[in-house]
């Protein structure tokens, strides 16, 4: 690999005047300019700007730590914040856990040791020792929509709670007295509000029953799987309503429905999702949703970490709270 050294070298000038010729141009005499641009253009040098940014401490890139890319909404939310970050001079690093909290840690590990611009989480599983070491690290950190409170990092989110209890009492409201909440991994914390926000729905409507039925991931196959075994059962066991914990989950199950039963959506089984991807619209049945607007969202994640990182001081904890709206559309319409 060519060094730094092997250019100074050929243009027979120090290696120092090399770094000034890279960093500072306009402060190097114009013929030795040229002797430089020379060497480097004859020895194929290329400038590590990964190891400029770790020594200068200025790195421009922003890390993100998605739960699932195969879920459409992270990689809306992900196109939202490269467009703000691009706006700001920062490059969007985009890796997933994917459920697994050990490649996680090493990813953040990772971020830790190139002292990133700043980390964006939105997996809702990082473990302790990780924030810890985020935190110990003055590393700007923003928490995405799958955290409890902390005092430690801002955070932006969507009241993942009263979306939910808006989606259920949506699906009582048009009469459905069988309700299914469809997700998995209720240890992550968006998935546990959801569900918490479907049971406090059901609890101010006696009469009205919830069932749990998890599920291994949240993609349309697992969706798909969930509505085979919904079929499976006798009509007296079936649910009338069903609220999927995100709509790829949701599009999945009503893909099973329409494909493998003479069950009618919405009038025997009516389906909310979360999200609000660019497909629920557009589905064979259009999918009635809870819409977490990832533009505001995305937007307000880049904010918050460029306003710590660019702070000369401490900057107090800010939590941004965003309001769902619920989406109502054919899935869930009976009148």
């Amino acid at each position: 690999m060519v060094s730094i050294r092997d250019v100074a070298l050929r243009a027979s000038v120090s290696i120092g005047t090399v770094s000034k010729y890279l960093n500072t141009p306009h402060r190097v005499a114009p013929d030795t300019k040229k002797r430089i641009s020379k060497a480097i253009k004859d020895l194929g040098y290329v400038r590590n700007e990964a190891a400029r940014q770790l020594r200068a401490g200025e790195s421009k890139t922003l890390a993100f730590v998605a739960l699932e890319l195969n879920n459409p909404f992270f990689g809306e939310f992900a196109d939202a914040m490269e467009r703000r970050a691009a706006e700001n001079g920062l490059f969007l690093f985009i890796v997933s856990s994917n459920g697994d909290a050990d490649r996680e840690g090493q990813y953040i590990e990772m971020f830790a040791q190139q002292r990133v611009y700043g980390v964006i989480l939105a997996s809702g599983m990082t473990r302790q020792r990780e924030l810890d070491l985020l935190f110990t690290r003055r590393i700007p950190t923003v928490l995405v929509d799958a955290y409890g409170k902390t005092d430690r990092f801002s955070s932006t989110s969507v009241d993942d709670f009263l979306g939910a209890m808006r989606a259920v009492t949506h699906l009582i409201e048009q009469g459905c007295r069988s309700i299914a909440f469809i997700g998995g991994e209720i240890q992550i914390h968006q998935i546990s509000e959801r569900l918490r926000g479907a049971r406090a729905a059901v609890d101010a409507h006696p009469g009205v029953r919830l069932e749990v039925i998890p599920t291994v991931e949240r993609s349309v196959h697992a969706g798909l799987d969930a509505g085979e075994q919904l079929l499976a059962r006798a009509k007296k066991n079936r649910p009338d309503g069903i609220f999927a914990a995100n709509d790829s989950l949701a599009m999945g199950i009503m893909q099973a429905i329409s494909t493998g039963s003479d069950i009618r959506i919405p009038e025997d089984l009516a389906v909310v999702g979360y999200d609000d991807i660019d497909f629920a619209s557009s589905a064979a049945v259009p999918l009635s949703t809870v819409r977490r607007p990832r533009e505001v969202f995305g937007r307000s994640a880049v904010d918050l970490v460029r306003d710590q990182a660019e702070s000369s001081e401490a900057l107090p904890v800010r939590s941004i709270v965003i309001q769902p709206e619920l989406i109502v559309r054919a899935s869930s319409q009976r009148s």
